[in-house]
């Protein structure tokens, strides 16, 4: 069961719902000069529902030591930070809480805090990323 489709309606009515998209990490391809570019497929239209870290959360991510803007981002679906034997950096979600939805901010996932995949949810610790004027 879903939950988390049940309850966003009545959080969205504090807390606004997003539709955004997730950029699940899909390996790396190699350049002739031996350098690694990542390389991610992209799932539209999932909601998201972005809210500030609990104290638990961040005592969890404490040992992490990353720096930036965090934020507890639930997703209806399923994303992964890095998997190191998978050889996949971590998801990123592009949400459009920034000034422009057609520039919307980009968030990786640095923990995944809940997975919930029998209930097809999650929830993820992600980190705001500096994006390059042409991605």
């Amino acid at each position: 069961m879903n939950l988390q489709a049940i309850a966003v309606g009545y959080i969205s009515m504090v807390n606004p719902s997003y539709v955004g998209s997730i950029r699940r990490s899909a390996g790396y391809t190699s350049t002739p000069d031996g350098s690694r570019v990542p390389a991610f497929t992209q799932v539209d239209g999932v909601q998201m529902q972005v809210q500030a870290l609990t104290g638990g959360d961040l005592k969890h991510l404490d040992s992490l030591n990353i720096q930036g803007v965090m934020r507890a981002v639930y997703v209806n679906g399923q994303v992964q930070g890095a998997n190191r034997p998978g050889g996949k950096g971590g998801d990123k979600l592009l949400i459009p809480t920034g000034v422009s939805a057609a520039t919307p901010d980009v968030y990786l996932v640095t923990q995944v805090l809940e997975p919930w995949d029998s209930g097809g949810w999650c929830k993820v610790a992600a980190t705001l990323q500096v994006v390059p004027p042409d991605q």
